[in-house]
């Protein structure tokens, strides 16, 4: 079964979900949207950036027809995710973060098994399955039992068998948490070439700033149930003007004599996390060592110094008021919310 494709002006469209769960034990309840709302193009990647629990997973549970709404509407492909359901799933495939495959089976049946149970024919699935082995460098491992897989192979076909179907729009949630570094990579190369040579809307979720500014042509930034912020990785770290300077301290209670020291600096906002201390400059490398100085002045020990260009991170830091890091050690921020 091929899925027949409708040219809509946006792939996916998200206005004002709110999602909210209960918490038990006399508590009120967890909101886990906030009024989200977001637009994806036909034919792009769109990253969903933010830390566990922003509500990122809650998110693709909705426009996958995994959960409902409290209030608010979505649409995927052109069809409403509440209203025609059936639908939305034919259009989609979806890559969870828990892997969906049978380790007892082999990487060709598991694949064939999905193609059947999307309609394929006995045939027409062999054949997908074979394709996809292939493109996926699996060819040698397809009759193997996935458990003898390594992390970077299965997840590889966590995400062809996404794709068994041909779908308009993939999502991946979280597709490299756990994965080492050479696995990663080899997934950001076929995330990258299924965007380019296949022209599938792919919606990402992840909690990396790296992988959000290689993969997405877009991105939103969400905070507590909530989208900040959003636009391309560029537009987003040229509104911040000139340079990020990050100094550590030796010890963690040097921070506040460190604080007040670059105070009397020429330079924007300082923002304190730990021993690290962060500013913005016009031109930070000519700053630095003023800061250094003053610091040394203070009786401020500095074990490190560093002076780079606006990240992501520094955007999330201007939008929120907090480090990517520090939200992602919020652990009480969304308690009760499930994965």
């Amino acid at each position: 079964m091929t899925t027949t494709r409708i040219a809509v002006a946006s792939a996916l469209e998200a206005v004002d979900l709110v999602k909210t769960y209960p918490t038990g034990r006399g508590k009120p309840p967890v909101k886990a949207l906030a009024s989200l709302s977001f637009s994806v193009q036909p034919g792009t990647v769109f990253a969903l950036l933010g830390p566990n629990g922003a509500g990122k997973s809650t998110t693709v549970k909705i426009l996958t027809t995994l959960a409902r709404p409290d209030s608010g509407t979505a649409t995927v492909a052109g069809f409403d995710v509440t209203g025609q359901p059936d639908k939305v799933r034919r259009a989609i495939g979806f890559v969870a973060q828990k892997p969906v495959t049978d380790p007892m089976d082999t990487g060709r049946e598991n694949l064939e098994l999905a193609g059947r149970i999307h309609g394929l024919s006995r045939r027409d699935a062999r054949a997908r399955a074979t394709e996809l082995l292939d493109r996926f460098d699996l060819a040698e491992a397809a009759d193997r039992l996935v458990k003898t897989y390594s992390g970077g192979m299965a997840r590889k076909l966590d995400v062809a068998l996404g794709l068994v179907h041909r779908p308009q729009v993939l999502f991946l949630d979280e597709p490299t948490t756990g994965l080492d570094p050479q696995a990663r990579t080899q997934m950001w190369r076929e995330i990258e070439r299924l965007a380019a040579h296949e022209r599938m809307t792919i919606l990402l979720t992840t909690h990396y700033l790296d992988e959000a500014d290689r993969l997405a042509a877009r991105l939103a930034i969400i905070d507590r149930g909530r989208v900040v912020t959003s636009g391309t990785p560029d537009e987003l770290k040229s509104e911040l003007q000139g340079d990020t300077i990050l100094l550590e301290c030796l010890r963690d209670e040097q921070a506040g004599a460190a604080r007040n020291a670059l105070g009397r600096l020429d330079l924007g906002e300082v923002t304190v996390e730990g021993r690290v201390l962060r500013a913005r400059a016009g031109s930070g490398a000519r700053l630095l060592p003023a800061a250094l100085a003053a610091l040394d002045n203070a009786g401020v020990t500095v074990a490190a110094a560093t002076v780079a260009r606006p990240s992501l991170d520094d955007v999330y830091l201007k939008h929120t008021g907090r480090t990517f890091a520090a939200a992602g050690n919020d652990t009480t921020a969304n308690e009760g919310i499930p994965a």
